[in-house]
Formats: structure tokens, sequence, C-alpha cells
């Protein structure tokens, strides 16, 4: 048997050869960039459960044995490597932010902000029917996108690449701008009613839109011609996630249901039934097996995408769950309530790990930290707060907004922090 895998292993090494590495810090991996018959392709070693007290040579070993492409020779790269990984997934407990920069952002209040995957531009949007594109480091403002006719909610960059820009608004269309000189490159049109969010799939080349109209729509990046309509749900949708791979969508709707769609055919899969109430929220883990769904039933459901079964309902919260969200690995998932709390759970059992006590209002948004030590939560009693993810504690309170807070999120590398409020501002926070 080893004689036999070794002689595939070297057949399959004479048909590629290793150029370099790349790596992604969260969730942890090793990107291999090798030549297949001339052609430059890649593929990745995902490591989710890499954490500061992995065996780094048990994972050598294992890697290797399964991996054609790493040679005995390449050891001591790969070690170095995992070396680094390790080092990014520790995060320091007593980091503490400061404030950096006020952006008196718009002349009416914000609806979102979201960074760039390098975190060195974000957006935000604004009733004043525009989205404006700023400088993280120097909180300079880059671009005003102006067009729309009414409310720009909802707002994305095509992360990992940050070059487009799509903004969903309450004047029915989503608009597809170009992040570096804020041409306008497509206006989708289509829907009947507002715009409540959007997503790009991973690869950037098709965008989703959920709208008021009981429908979401796929679209060409490219050409921004549509390509299909999901039908099938009887009220408004209001939250919606691509799996990592683009494959396959999510929505989450006012009617109770999530629906899981198969993105090339525009087909519906399973329908996620369960809740007894509106869903605010939904969303994919890094792997696409699992799926969670928030509902203002005060419950969280984890469901398997391949047979659409329910694998859990976390409970506990004493008024309506506003937001879901997986860490980076989808090892543990957490949820934001009305309720003015937060919790944690073990996302494979269900186990609530710690719950986030200390808030005045309701919780609106809630953020794991990349590496997932610790989550930001934005909350209606105009505080952000750094919390532990393991212990519950609250490591640091960002107070000075004037108004609810309703929008909070980590750049990459997780340094940095926006808070988005209806007092009109955005504020940047630097560790």
């Amino acid at each position: 048997k080893q004689k036999t895998v070794r002689v595939l292993k070297s057949w399959k090494l004479s048909t590629m050869k290793l150029k370099r590495f790349l790596l992604r810090y969260f969730p942890p991996g090793i990107i291999l960039e090798y030549e297949s018959n001339g052609a430059i392709k890649q593929k990745t070693v995902d490591l989710l459960d890499l954490t500061n007290d992995t065996d780094v040579e048990v994972m050598i070993e294992e890697i290797v044995a399964k991996e054609p492409l790493i040679t005995d020779s390449k050891r001591p790269h790969v070690r170095k490597l995992l070396h680094k990984l390790v080092e990014k997934q520790m995060a320091d407990e007593q980091q503490q932010f400061h404030l950096f920069k006020i952006l008196r952002a718009h002349i009416l209040p914000l609806t979102n902000c979201a960074f760039n995957k390098s975190g060195d531009r974000f957006i935000t949007g604004s009733y004043d029917r525009t989205c404006k594109v700023w400088n993280t480091t120097t909180g300079e403002e880059l671009l005003t996108l102006e067009g729309h006719k009414n409310v720009v909610y909802a707002i994305a960059f095509n992360n990992p690449y940050g070059d487009k820009i799509i903004t969903g608004s309450f004047d029915k269309t989503c608009k597809v701008w170009d992040a570096k000189t804020g041409e306008l490159l497509h206006t989708l049109k289509g829907h009947a009613t507002e715009i409540v969010c959007l997503s790009f799939n991973p690869q950037g080349d098709v965008i989703a839109t959920g709208s008021m109209d009981n429908t979401a729509k796929l679209w060409s990046t490219k050409t921004g011609d549509e390509l299909c309509t999901l039908l099938g749900h009887t009220a408004e949708i209001v939250s919606l996630s691509f799996s990592q791979g683009g494959d396959k969508l999510i929505t989450g709707s006012f009617d109770h249901t999530t629906k899981l769609w198969d993105v090339k055919s525009g087909r519906c899969l399973h329908t996620f039934q369960g809740h007894r109430g509106e869903i605010s929220s939904c969303q994919f883990d890094f792997e696409g097996a699992r799926c969670i769904t928030g509902s203002i039933d005060r419950s969280c459901k984890v469901w398997d995408v391949r047979t659409g079964m329910c694998l859990n309902t976390l409970r506990g919260h004493n008024d309506e769950i506003l937001d879901v969200s997986f860490n980076s690995t989808g090892s543990r998932l957490v949820t934001a309530s009305a309720d003015g709390t937060a919790r944690v759970y073990n996302a494979a059992t269900g186990a609530c790990v710690s719950i986030l006590v200390g808030h005045e209002g309701e919780i609106s948004k809630v953020q794991f930290s990349p590496e997932g030590s610790r989550l930001i939560t934005a909350s209606s009693d105009k505080t952000c707060r750094l919390w532990s993810a393991d212990s519950g504690e609250c490591l640091q309170i960002l107070e000075g907004h004037m108004d609810e807070i309703f929008s909070c999120a980590f750049n990459y590398e997780g340094d940095t922090v926006i808070t988005g409020s209806k007092d009109n501002t955005c504020r940047i926070w630097k560790a």
C-alpha cells in the first residue's frame, strides 16, 4: 500500500510543480501555487483546527502524508509557515483600542459601514443617498458615490479583491462601482421594492441582492446582467449569505424560513423551517457544511446544509435575536439580542461558552475578531464593547458616540475597528 502511495505521489509530482507557498491567516491555511501542464493553479490546505496549542510536528506529518506537492525537502519551510500561523492565532487580551478619528461622514444618518480585506479602505452608506469611500490610515474621504434616488442601505466590497463596491438602495436598484475611481459600472434594475441586503460571492463574479419584494436576484458582476430570480419566499428577504465556494446561497426571510439555493441553476435545494418568527440574520460557516439562522422567536438554529435538517436549536435569550455570526473557522458562533446580551456557543455541540452581559440597550451587530478570541458588539446604548470570547469578560468600552451604534467591524488584521452611529458619525478606533 505504501509503495502504491509513493508511486502515485511521484506520478502526480511529475505533472505538477510547486512554485510557491502563500499564507492565509484567518482562517488558518496554506495556499499552494503550482504549475500543471503549463498553467499556474492554486490549491488550499485548510488548517481549521490549528491553535496556539497545536503540535506543529504532528501537523507537518499529516500535511506531508496527504499532500503530494509537499515533499520531505519542504518540511523546514512548512514548519516556519506553521509557526507563523500559530503566532497569528494568538491575541493579546490586554490590547486596548483608542479613538483615532471621528468622521462626520454624512449629512443624514448612516446605514452601514464595511472594510475592504486589507483594511486600508472602508465605506459608509447613508440616508443622504450616497456611499463614501474612506482611507482608514488618514481618515481622509476618497470618493463620494452619487446616483441613487433614495437611501443607500446595503453596501459591500468584492473582498478579497477590493476593486469593486456594490450599493443597494431603497430606490429598488443596486449599483456596481469601481472602488479606485468611483466610476459607475452598472445599475442593476429589476426589483419591485427596496433592496435591503446584498453580497458578492467570494469569487467576485456574482452579486446577490435581497429585497422587500420577497425575491432575491443573482447578477453578473462583469456585465450587470440578471442571471436569475430566486422565487419562493412569501415575505421580505432581509439577510443572505454565499458559501465560501460560491456555489450556494442562503436567504433569510420574514416568512419565518431560510432557503438554500444552487447558484448556477437558481434552484431551491432546501427550505429550513422551524422558526416561529421572522428571520433576522443568516450565515454559512467557512466549510459550507452548516449554516445558522437567528430569529425574532429568540432562538438560533444550526442547520445541516446537505440534508436540510436542524442540528441544534440554541435558546437562552429573552428577546429577539438581531444578529448571528460564525468565527472564521466555524468552530464557534455568536448571537446578539434585543435583550442587551450576546451568547457564544460551540458550533458543533451547541454548548454555551460564554454570555456577554453589560450593555444597557439592544445589540444590533456582533462580530468575532479575525483570530476568534475576542468579539465586538454595537448597541443602542451608544457604546461598542470589546469582549473575551472564552470568559465573556468585557475588555473595553468604546464610548463617545452621541446616539445608537448600529454597525461595527474589525479589519482583517484585527487592529482597527470602525463604528457607525445614528449621530451621523463614523469612528475609527486603533489598537
